[in-house]
């Protein structure tokens, strides 16, 4: 515990820095958090010990800005960043330059985020190493018409993907001989604007696949071991809204296949620290190398709460270089947990963003319920940054229990004055696909294409909301002082939220 740090820089924004900061004051670690002007009055900024000021809201200026983080850290006397996931995470130069500024990374070397984020370099190394992968180009191709060469040796159905990022950027599914130079063009101009290189890539597209990951860690000996698995089977636009481990879909025989894949593609990339490895999986049960994301994942949460293990403390551990003392088979998992993204968007709307100020929201509480979250009650969601405002977990027993725990948790989770996926997320977790575990990529798109709201879910927040002003004008009304906070809103006093009765 000696070798572990006394102040960490979180170089991220909302919720997942909230998560961090709060795994590193368990730790007795100091934390520093970094924000825009728009994020002025963000709950990373006020959870921190101490926060620097990056200026302008741009990505580019701000969460984005090389020089102004590692400005940030030699101003706080940090020793380390935890990048988070987004924004710099998965950037090898910026893991790079931490190092020749003798600031730890807490994250994989350089090198391997830079070899794993070529999709065609992470296919070569795999192949190498051993590791199912789906048959394709191993080479990036910005020349469409070299890729419509490529797309009839593979056979159709292919999958388009940017060489250079994730995320659906840049993704296309294409079927037939006559759509593939339009579409690889699309393809193309989006991973330029997303990841300033326009090189894609093609690989035979599974119909009707699972995408279930392995969570790993390995420490700078070289020890690697797996923590099982997630399934992030539902998605849009090719990103993951809901997940959850153990999946349904996978044997004792096929799951401890796929881990051992899983350690292999590590070992082969030099992995060190936390990491996921993707595979797609077909119906018959063949599962296939997909990449790794070299980062802390947005579903890390699931595998905490079935392995009882805290990722982010593990990742500090290991960036200090302390031992992982973990060997596989010490490793269980335990009951099934089961996580929803809470986005700022209108899924009535293609799941169009839908910013501006909250003005009332109540989190879910109870036994197995756990919200990371990075908003509150008259937060205003900035236009500028990814529309995640929380996540949802919980966990029970078996999948049935938890189930119905996240339905009641999504029922008791009131968010006004935005859009929110909430009713939707409702709706998929209490269908019979669902529960059956009929859980597709493109399960959305075959169940609820076209989902329109009821009334019931959105007459429950606003009547959450109602009862809370009601309580507040009660509490008014006796006469209570109100005082400021640092915004300048009232806040109620201590005396203000106590009721009349006292055990004496």
């Amino acid at each position: 515990m000696e070798k572990l740090f006394k102040k960490v820089l979180v170089a991220n924004r909302g919720e997942i820095a909230v998560r961090i900061m709060r795994t590193l004051r368990e730790m007795g670690i100091g934390t520093v958090a970094v924000y825009s002007d728009a994020d002025g009055m963000s709950l990373h900024r006020l959870t921190a010990d101490e926060a620097v000021n990056l200026g302008d809201p741009a990505p580019s200026e701000s969460y984005l800005n090389i020089d102004k983080i590692i400005d940030a850290v030699k101003k706080t006397g940090a020793e380390a960043i935890h990048p988070g996931y987004g924004f710099l995470a998965e950037n090898a130069d910026f893991a790079k330059r931490c190092g020749d500024e003798k600031i730890t990374f807490i994250g994989p070397p350089a090198v391997a985020i830079r070899d794993l984020g070529d999709k065609t370099v992470a296919r070569k190394m795999m192949i190498k190493g051993g590791v199912p992968v789906i048959p394709g180009m191993t080479e990036p191709e910005a020349n469409p018409k070299e890729i419509a060469k490529e797309a009839e040796k593979i056979g159709y159905p292919v999958m388009i993907k940017a060489a250079a990022g994730g995320g659906g950027k840049g993704m296309r599914i294409v079927t037939s001989k006559g759509d593939i130079e339009e579409a690889a063009n699309q393809a193309a101009s989006e991973a330029t604007t997303a990841f300033g290189n326009g090189a894609i890539y093609l690989e035979k597209y599974i119909e009707k696949p699972r995408h279930i990951e392995f969570q790993v860690l390995a420490d700078v000996k070289g020890n690697t071991v797996h923590l099982f698995e997630r399934e992030c089977s539902i998605q849009r636009r090719h990103q993951k809204i809901i997940e959850e481990t153990p999946s349904t879909f996978l044997t004792p025989e096929l799951r401890d296949e796929m881990g051992r894949a899983a350690v292999s593609a590590a070992k082969a990339a030099g992995y060190v620290n936390a990491g996921t490895v993707e595979f797609i999986v077909d119906g018959k049960g063949s599962f296939y190398f997909l990449e790794v994301n070299t980062r802390l994942q947005v579903e890390h949460p699931v595998t905490e709460m079935v392995t009882g293990l805290d990722l982010v403390r593990k990742q500090v551990e290991i960036a200090a270089g302390l031992p992982l003392n973990l060997k596989q088979e010490e490793i269980g998992a335990s009951g099934h947990a089961i996580e929803a993204r809470i986005y700022a968007e209108d899924p009535e709307n293609s799941f169009f963003p839908s910013v501006g100020n909250i003005s009332f929201m109540k989190e879910p509480t109870g036994p197995g319920v756990r919200v990371d979250s990075g908003i509150y009650s008259g937060f205003t969601v900035p236009m500028e940054y990814d529309p995640i405002l929380a996540k949802l977990v919980v966990f029970a027993g078996t999948r049935g229990d938890a189930i119905r725990r996240m339905v009641r948790a999504l029922r008791d989770y009131p968010i006004l004055g935005i859009k929110t996926p909430i009713p939707m997320m409702i709706d998929i977790i209490s269908s019979r696909p669902f529960s059956d575990g009929e859980t597709y990529t493109d399960f959305i798109e075959t169940n609820f294409k076209d989902w329109r709201p009821s009334r019931t879910d959105e007459d429950a927040a606003v009547a959450a909301y109602i009862v809370d002003e009601m309580l507040r004008s009660k509490r008014a009304k006796r006469g209570a002082v109100k005082v400021g906070d640092a915004s300048g809103a009232s806040i109620p006093t201590p005396w203000e939220t106590l009721g009349g009765w006292r055990m004496v």
